[in-house]
């Protein structure tokens, strides 16, 4: 048995504390399950049409040690009550899943997930042309300011016309609010000034040895000068300094953002392939131990 505290863990943004707390002020509690090897997981119950109440397990569970995750597998059903579970995995392998009678929804999605270290390491783990891009920032005299997130800051307004425009989907700028509010200091913003002006701004959500890049924006002023490079830079760098072993910069898009992919891959981040969507509802589960696993990956 390894017991290992929760600070220990290096937990992703839905499976933190912090945002459990943003979750219970939006009215939509979580609940937290523990096995005996030490596995943690958060758990999100929600009326789903037909299915009725269903349980959701995102990134989870989290484990000290990726030996320790086949006992979920084991076990998970002791703490669900019978209800349909949508588990959006990671670290747990698409055969494991499938023989514990789990049904693929979606592929899985890949991640950047970006160590943070020294200044010096940081800087040698950047790319070429991405440091490049850097060094021509930082001579363009742009301000930079670190500000927590209120509710009337401009960075939430626009996010929201941002995603509506180009059509994307996650969390609302009244989750990151939220976050701020339940969370006082941990959704910091980074934003580059040019003449006393916003030209690009960026949400850091911080939980625990983790950090998750919310929102990025930028105007055509701030692409011109590489200024994203700049904000995240600092936001590297002042993370760091405050403890943070990991920040996750969020999806790999290669078919529809490329340039976005290149950008996060070109700081040093590595890319972390999760377990895709999986459905385990007990009508299903004989079928999915028998599905092909060509189909299952």
């Amino acid at each position: 048995m390894r017991l290992m505290s929760l600070m220990s863990l290096l937990l992703p943004l839905p499976q933190s504390k912090e945002f459990a707390r943003s979750c219970d002020l939006l009215g939509q509690p979580l609940r937290r399950c523990r096995n005996d090897s030490g596995l943690v997981w958060q758990v999100q119950s929600r009326r789903f049409g037909p299915l009725g109440l269903l349980d959701l397990v995102s990134r989870g569970p989290v484990a000290a040690h990726p030996d320790d995750l086949d006992s979920w597998l084991q076990d998970w059903a002791r703490w669900h009550d019978g209800r349909p579970l949508v588990l959006n995995a990671d670290g747990l392998s698409a055969g494991a899943l499938r023989g514990a009678g789990f049904w693929p929804l979606v592929t899985p999605a890949t991640l950047a997930l970006l160590p943070l270290g020294t200044e010096a390491g940081m800087r040698a783990a950047l790319t070429q042309k991405w440091r490049n891009r850097l060094n021509r920032a930082e001579r363009f005299g742009l301000t930079l300011r670190e500000t927590e997130l209120t509710p009337d800051h401009w960075i939430l307004t626009a996010e929201g016309v941002q995603a509506r425009a180009r059509g994307y989907k996650g969390f609302p700028p009244a989750f990151s609010a939220a976050f701020a509010q339940a969370n006082p200091g941990s959704a910091r913003v980074f934003e580059a000034l040019d003449k006393g002006r916003p030209v690009a701004g960026a949400l850091m959500l911080r939980h625990g040895r983790m950090a998750t890049w919310q929102i990025g924006l930028t105007t055509p002023v701030g692409r011109r000068c590489h200024a994203m490079n700049l904000l995240l830079w600092r936001a590297m760098q002042t993370l760091s300094a405050r403890g943070h072993d990991c920040l996750d910069l969020g999806i790999l898009n290669t078919q529809d953002a490329p340039g976005v992919t290149h950008f996060k891959l070109g700081t040093g981040a590595r890319a972390h392939r999760l377990g895709g969507t999986w459905l385990h509802m007990g009508a299903l589960a004989p079928l999915a131990r028998r599905l092909p696993l060509r189909m299952a990956a």
